[in-house]
């Protein structure tokens, strides 16, 4: 499932790509990824300029010149594209926003969906969700303050999205071995120079990802040479016998909350 990185690379090429234009036409293919009747869903969305495009946790926001907003969940397996009518990939489309003669394509979204929404709509959907790792305002001190009110596995902590947003099973793999720290350890067990250094390695690899392009295996557009560039670039996570890049033992795979996870037994403690 896409993460905070993916969702914020792919924020920043659809802000170069459609920020500001108007959206031509709409092709639906599967009712289900909306949350509308098609033709009510088309009416609302046709001609609508695209004024800005933001990402909170896992979500992209469209905001409508109209004052609503499209809600983007991939889920598992969603993902997208944009280019011409020839250029989109041999992949069932569920649901087509047009921009002119390029069209964006979103693929996959047999879980996922994009939800037509008002700005009180928005913000019950997004209520739940913790504090955004990369925000400026997020200080080290607000990530301690967090801390003191959770009792559980560091991996099961980093997943909540109460807690913080837009932190999945891949990157909290990834994270827990910058920061050394086993993913079966509770967070009580932590001491300060634990705890801040948790905090940095949140900061150091998420913000690794983006540069990297995240992990998606499809290009975004023809031509592109980023979006995925993280895929290869994992430290541990879907690594499962393959040394560890910090001290060459076998990286393991575990069970903790249902979610499959990796990790390096010599050099996390």
């Amino acid at each position: 499932m896409p993460e905070l990185p993916e969702m914020e690379h792919y924020k920043l090429l659809l802000q170069e790509k459609i920020q500001g234009k108007p959206i031509t036409a709409v092709a639906i293919q599967r009712e289900k990824s909306i949350n509308l009747p098609t033709e009510a869903f088309i009416q609302q969305v046709t001609m609508q300029k695209v004024i800005g495009i933001e990402r909170r946790a896992k979500y992209l926001i469209f905001y409508l010149e109209n004052g609503a907003h499209l809600l983007l969940h991939l889920m598992l397996g969603g993902w997208l594209f944009y280019g011409k009518a020839e250029e989109k990939p041999n992949r069932t489309v569920q649901v087509q926003l047009s921009f002119g003669d390029q069209h964006l394509y979103f693929i996959g979204l047999r879980l996922g969906y994009l939800h037509y929404v008002t700005t009180h709509q928005l913000q019950e959907e997004l209520q739940h969700l913790g504090p955004e790792s990369l925000d400026p305002n997020f200080s080290l001190d607000t990530f301690l303050d967090l801390l003191q009110t959770k009792r559980g596995a560091l991996k099961t902590t980093l997943i909540s999205q109460e807690f913080i947003a837009g932190i999945g099973n891949r990157y909290s793999d990834e994270i827990l071995w910058h920061a050394r720290l086993l993913p079966k350890r509770k967070v009580t067990e932590l001491d300060q120079e634990q705890k801040v250094r948790l905090f940095q390695s949140i900061q150091t690899v998420l913000r690794r990802a983006i540069q990297l392009g995240g992990y998606m295996d499809n290009p975004f557009y023809q031509g592109d040479q980023k979006t995925g560039g993280a895929m290869g670039r994992m430290y541990v996570h879907g690594q499962e016998g393959e040394a560890c890049p910090r001290c060459g033992a076998s990286i393991v795979m575990a069970e903790i909350s249902s979610r499959k996870t990796f990790y390096c037994q010599m050099c996390q403690k």
